[in-house]
Parts: C-alpha cells; sequence; structure tokens
C-alpha cells in the first residue's frame, strides 16, 4: 500500500488509524462468520456460533468442552464438565444447523450429514447476504470518516486539498477491504460448492 496521506497530517493521523482498526474489525468479523460456515466436511468452527446456557451465561461450546474432528463426518465433543452435556445437547438442537447429536453420557458424537445441493445453493445464498452486511458495515465506516473530514475541512483544520486527498484515501481503503472480503468470500463459495 502506498504511503498514507492522512498519517502525514496530525489532524488526520487518528482518524486514519481508526477508519482502518474499524474496517480491519469488519473483515475479521466476516472472517469468523465463514469460519462457522458449513461446509461438506465437518469443522470445529462450525460450532463457534452456538452458545450454551451455562449457569444463566451464554458460553461459546469451545470454551466448556474439547471439540475435535477425528473424522470428515463427525464432531466430537468432550465436556470438561459432564453436568453440562444435556445443555449442550440443547444448544446444538435449538441452534438449527442441521445437526442430530447424539451422547452417551460423556461425549457428545455430532455427526455432519452430507450436503445436498438445495442445501449448499442456501448456503451460498446466506454468504453472500452476510458478505453485503459485512460491506455495509465498511460503507458506514466510510461515511463516518468523510463526515469528520468534511467537518475537518469546515472548521479549517484542515485545506480543501487535505480534504480531497483525505477522502479519496478513505474511499481506496473501503475499495480494498470490500475486495479482501469479496476474494474470501469466492473461496469459500467454491469450497461449499465443492462436492
Amino acid at each position: 500500500m502506498a504511503v498514507s496521506t492522512m498519517a502525514g497530517i496530525p489532524a488526520l493521523k487518528e482518524l486514519s488509524s481508526d477508519l482502518r482498526r474499524r474496517m480491519d474489525q469488519a473483515v475479521a468479523t466476516f472472517q469468523a462468520n465463514l469460519a462457522s460456515t458449513r461446509t461438506g466436511r465437518a469443522n470445529v468452527h462450525m460450532l463457534d456460533q452456538v452458545k450454551v446456557d451455562y449457569y444463566g451465561t451464554h458460553t461459546p461450546i469451545s470454551q466448556l468442552a474439547q471439540v475435535s474432528t477425528p473424522e470428515a463426518q463427525l464432531i466430537l465433543i468432550s465436556p470438561y464438565d459432564p453436568s453440562v452435556i444435556k445443555e449442550i445437547e440443547k444448544a446444538l438442537r435449538i441452534a438449527d444447523l442441521g445437526f442430530n447429536p447424539l451422547t452417551d453420557g460423556k461425549i457428545i458424537r455430532v455427526p455432519v450429514p452430507p450436503m445436498t445441493e438445495e442445501r449448499r445453493r442456501d448456503v451460498c445464498k446466506h454468504l453472500n447476504k452476510v458478505l453485503e452486511e459485512h460491506r455495509t458495515a465498511i460503507r458506514n465506516v466510510r461515511r463516518d470518516g468523510n463526515d469528520i473530514l468534511k467537518k475537518l475541512a469546515k472548521e479549517k483544520k484542515i485545506s480543501e486539498d487535505e480534504e480531497k486527498r483525505a477522502l479519496e484515501e478513505v474511499q481506496k481503503m473501503t475499495d480494498e477491504e470490500i475486495r479482501r472480503m469479496e476474494e474470501l468470500s469466492r473461496k469459500k463459495e467454491a469450497e461449499v460448492m465443492q462436492v
């Protein structure tokens, strides 16, 4: 990436790093969503969005149990506290991920059924919806940055030229982050559609 114009201007240095941080955070959230998206193979991250009611607190399964994938079509959940098995099983059923957990009192086995063509298409539609939500989040960050830049120019804290260059830089930053997310989404879609 080229040297930041905004980083060279004291009034804009903090704004630039704040916008970058917020955009990176949106991309990181998108990546976490992608990791938990179901593909044809079992993956421990498929359960990342599932929260278990553990003594009144909604807790991720990964904090209550060891989660592993010993086979391509099976997720194994070994709770640290055996008394929480029923709650984990209940959370998996409520999550509506299409799983039918089986328990033997100590371990929960979650067979991952092969995905149908229709289910793959539904997952891709969902991915596109999530991508659009995160694009919007990045555009909102851009809008906030542009509003601050226009305000600074109006208050004469930066010149019109600095404002113009900074607006262009914010747009470049936005395009770069959106392109990054679209690339991640394309890869995940190809992975989902692979039989």
